[in-house]
């Protein structure tokens, strides 16, 4: 087979880890329900995005990775309906925390932890404050029908860096999970269409499909714009949400299609990797 049909949720949560875990849950049994072989629910879907501000007493929400009750329950879902699930969580790992996502397979086990790369420090996003820098080096996975996936998550979405090294690992698609909307200190700036443009560039410069998953509602005053999408390998949006709405959006994408589209634009034929030493010296 060269098709693969992909989903994400947009969802907004609350501050109970069962509840949310309920939502997302039901999400994915009508993602699948609608032939979805790797579902992507938004970044820590766990609870409200708590990074808004520094407070101490929230690292105790953080729990190892054979631990976290979200991560536990996407297991013994992606087991019974024998899908993908990359799912996004607060991991602590002795005395490191970290923004994490187990890749969880269609036999409920988890295939492996990608850690955050990029980690962003603003007003509202104060996530330098809670997650160490990652240091498990990007990851692709195998998925679907011999299909590699490539996850991101959230700020990493914005760095070409980022994409580039996942196709080179082998990605066929590109998945972000993210958590992301108002601008607290600038009420002027809606970051919602360069958010996106950032994404589909990556579908454009790569040749692979994209799928973004963001969280929608309002949370103390921080409200998240969701617009999550599904491109192709054209950067073209076959399936999209607004910006207040929750549900899932699917898509099938054609894996050979994009790979002979991929070879044709000689995007990566033509790559000249000993000019781009300047890229990896932090002067």
């Amino acid at each position: 087979m060269t098709e693969i049909t992909v989903a994400a949720l947009q969802l907004a949560f609350s501050n109970d880890i069962d509840a949310n875990i309920a939502k997302v849950s039901a999400h994915v049994r009508e993602a699948a329900a609608r032939g979805a072989q790797v579902v992507l629910p938004p970044e820590l879907f766990e609870g409200e995005y708590f990074c808004r501000v520094e407070d101490e007493g929230l690292f105790a929400n953080a729990k190892p990775t054979a631990e976290h009750k979200a991560v536990l329950a996407m297991q013994a879902l992606a087991a019974e309906l024998k899908i993908h699930i990359p799912t996004s969580f607060f991991e602590a790992d002795g005395p490191h925390h970290y923004n994490s996502l187990a890749m969880i397979g269609p036999d409920g086990r988890i295939a492996g932890v990608y850690r955050k790369s990029h980690i962003p420090d603003g007003p509202g996003y104060e996530e330098k404050f809670y997650f160490r820098p990652g240091n498990t080096g990007f990851k692709v996975w195998n998925g679907p029908d011999k299909a590699t996936l490539g996850v991101g998550v959230c700020w990493d979405q914005w760095y070409p860096e980022t994409a580039r090294a996942m196709m080179l690992m082998g990605a066929d698609i590109l998945f972000y999970p993210t958590a992301i909307g108002s601008e607290p200190h600038d009420e002027s700036l809606d970051t919602a269409r360069l958010w996106r443009r950032a994404m589909v560039g990556h579908a454009v410069s790569n040749v692979v499909p994209v799928v973004a998953a963001n969280r929608v509602g309002t949370e103390h005053g921080q409200t998240f714009y969701g617009t999550s999408f599904i491109t192709n390998e054209r950067g073209d949006i076959l399936a999209e949400l607004d910006r207040e709405e929750e549900g899932v959006i699917t898509a099938t994408l054609d894996l050979a299609l994009a790979k002979r589209h991929r070879a044709a634009f000689g995007f990566f034929r033509d790559r000249r990797p000993d000019l781009y030493g300047r890229l990896t010296q932090d002067i």
